[in-house]
């Protein structure tokens, strides 16, 4: 599987042949000027919640692919009524599509669309492919349920966490929960698109390593194998 980050807490995933974007705020985020929305592949849009930051280029991007949104049963209600494709899903249940499983984790926020229309719980989500798992958190804050993880699904073999702090988890608090998760490798986002979540990478990343975890920071564009 191919992660590439495109800035703030937007990603573009390859696992079995098949594109998945999740939350993407693209077209408004100056730090991510160098991808070309109307470029990106998608089969999938993968959405942790509804806020404006992680579902800004949703229906360009859905009617470019044809791709099909999975995200919670109320936004799936949401997007439905626009006419595009999706598969409502919500807290603990799991799906498979093209030979990715999909598993929906409990995620301590908030989420409600720009128009005010309330959102449903918000999610992370652990990916499956290829007997490899991933953690997706989301916004959130941290949970005990994170322990649950690696005790009912197994080993992840790559954390994705919001590290920005003010909105979610800042980077104290994202050191316990790959503790709780049990995965010394971590992709940090959901960091430097506001000033209220700038981040000192260097200390950030020294933070990690103290503990005796690895602290990835793409450059937006760039991606990891897993």
């Amino acid at each position: 599987m191919n992660i590439t980050y495109l800035g703030h807490a937007s990603l573009h995933i390859e696992a079995n042949g098949k594109y998945l974007v999740v939350d993407p705020f693209i077209s408004a985020n100056p730090l991510a000027s160098n991808i070309q929305l109307d470029e990106l592949k998608a089969d999938y849009i993968l959405l942790t919640h509804a806020h404006q930051d992680h579902v800004l280029d949703v229906e360009s991007i859905a009617e470019h692919t044809g791709a099909t949104i999975i995200c919670n049963a109320e936004m799936s209600y949401y997007y439905d009524a626009k006419g595009l494709k999706t598969i409502g899903m919500n807290t603990g249940g799991k799906i498979e599509v093209d030979g990715i499983k999909v598993k929906s984790t409990i995620a301590f926020h908030t989420s409600s669309f720009a128009d005010d229309t309330y959102g449903g719980n918000p999610n992370g989500y652990v990916i499956e492919c290829c007997d490899k798992k991933f953690y997706i958190a989301g916004d959130t804050a941290l949970t005990q349920e994170m322990k649950l993880i690696p005790e009912t699904i197994g080993k992840l073999e790559l954390a994705i966490l919001p590290i920005g702090d003010h909105f979610t988890m800042g980077i104290e608090d994202a050191i316990f929960a790959s503790d709780f998760v049990q995965c010394n490798k971590v992709l940090g986002y959901h960091y430097d698109t506001f000033p209220p979540i700038k981040i000192d990478h260097e200390k950030a990343k020294e933070a990690f390593q103290s503990k005796g975890k690895e602290l990835i920071l793409l450059e937006i564009g760039s991606s990891l194998s897993i």
